[in-house]
């Protein structure tokens, strides 16, 4: 899909404070409500904005404990992966999964609340899956970029 500079600033100030009104969006960009309005509904309805979140302070919440694990599966069977890939969406401390190239299979974010529930969740929850091979796990020291922003 091809935007134009207004939808691009559109898109941007969304993705900093999707909570503005339709008239504050209207104002930034020297636009009608109206024509904001309907440059919305138009990302909406594409899908380029798939959704609307809330973001929370990982600490506040007390899960600011993140480990990325790297998965080595058993085998590169069709059945394993999508297995894998379902039971893996049950997991509630994965907040992020990627299906990569390289020596492992997959790498998934994990958000805890320290090394002993990272402990209880890879033995109770993660290596009961079935065809996990090995797992890798490299823990967070300091979080030096965090966004969720997409410039275009």
């Amino acid at each position: 899909m091809q935007f134009d500079e207004t939808d691009k600033k559109l898109l941007q100030f969304l993705q900093e404070d999707a909570k503005q009104t339709s008239k504050e969006l209207a104002h930034r960009l020297g636009l009608s409500v109206t024509a904001v309005y309907e440059r919305v509904r138009k990302l909406e309805n594409t899908g380029v904005i798939t959704k609307y979140v809330a973001l929370l302070d990982k600490r506040k919440v007390g899960r600011d404990f993140m480990v990325l694990c790297h998965v080595k599966l058993t085998q590169h069977k069709k059945e394993f992966i999508q297995q894998f890939e379902r039971e893996v969406m049950d997991l509630e401390a994965v907040t992020e999964c990627f299906h990569v190239s390289g020596d492992y299979d997959y790498i998934l974010k994990i958000c805890v609340q320290d090394m002993e529930d990272y402990r209880s969740f890879i033995l109770n929850r993660l290596t009961v899956l079935q065809h996990i091979a090995s797992t890798h796990s490299s823990f967070m020291i300091s979080e030096v970029k965090n966004t969720p922003t997409i410039l275009l």
